[in-house]
Parts: C-alpha cells; structure tokens; sequence
C-alpha cells in the first residue's frame, strides 16, 4: 500500500511506495515537546522510497544517543510532517491521508512516558530506544 501525506495547507505532500518497516509509539521529551502531545506516533520508511512535494524546513539535532535527525515542517503552516535520519524516514501518522490500517508494534523511550497517558497492552516495549526494524509489518 503506498503512503501518501500532506501538511495541513497542502503546500508540502509526500509519497512513499514501501510498506512502514514499523509503526512505533515514542515517548522521547523531543517527540513530545515537537509535536505538544504525551508522544509521538511515527511509520519508519526507507529513505529510498520516500518523494516529497514542495519546500520543508528543518531543525537539526543529535539524540542522548548521537543519532543525527533532522524534524522537517511546513514553512508556510508549520506542520510536523516527518523525521529524517540517513536511511530512514519517520512520518508523522497524523499527516497521512490514511491511517486507519496502521497498527503499532512497539512503544520507545518509555521511561520518558508521561503517567496520565496509556498506550494499550500487548506491545514490546523499551525504556529507551530499539532497533527500528520489525519482523512484522506496521500494518493489519
């Protein structure tokens, strides 16, 4: 199934053509202090696949980890559309056209995680970050 986004103005969209290599809940204080939510819902994709329409702007920074990314927003509205890291990409799932068959498989950084927010039962789950691949896909 091709994932296809677009920011809320529709200046910036996006198409990747690979099924999400994971759909991961992240409780990281950078997840959640960029997109003002108790965490982040992001697909992983390939870098490889993914096209984007139209200028985004990006804020570069390093992880506890030394992982470079790279948050990229609409210039014009500023939605979190994606983050990009050198072979993968991480979509925003609330900037994709359709996202009712996505179905998270871990949770990461979640002894960041706020108390007053739960996540259902059932995923693997790290106090800090995992391995980005999965052996299941991110969809039903």
């Amino acid at each position: 199934m091709p994932l296809t986004g677009r920011c809320l103005c529709g200046a910036v969209s996006y198409t990747s053509d690979s099924e999400p290599q994971s759909v991961i809940y992240c409780h990281c204080d950078d997840c959640r202090r960029v997109t003002g939510s108790a965490f982040n819902v992001g697909v992983g994709v390939p870098a490889s696949t993914f096209q984007l329409s139209g200028k985004t702007k990006g804020y570069e920074s390093t992880n506890d980890e030394g992982r470079t990314k790279i948050r990229e927003f609409c210039p014009e509205c500023g939605s979190q559309l994606f983050t990009r890291y050198p072979n993968t990409i991480f979509i925003k799932a609330g900037t994709l056209d359709h996202s009712e068959d996505l179905r998270p498989t871990r949770e990461i950084w979640t002894e960041m995680a706020v108390p007053w927010s739960k996540i259902p039962d059932g995923l693997d789950k790290f106090p800090r970050s995992s391995t980005w691949g999965s052996s299941q896909p991110g969809t039903r």
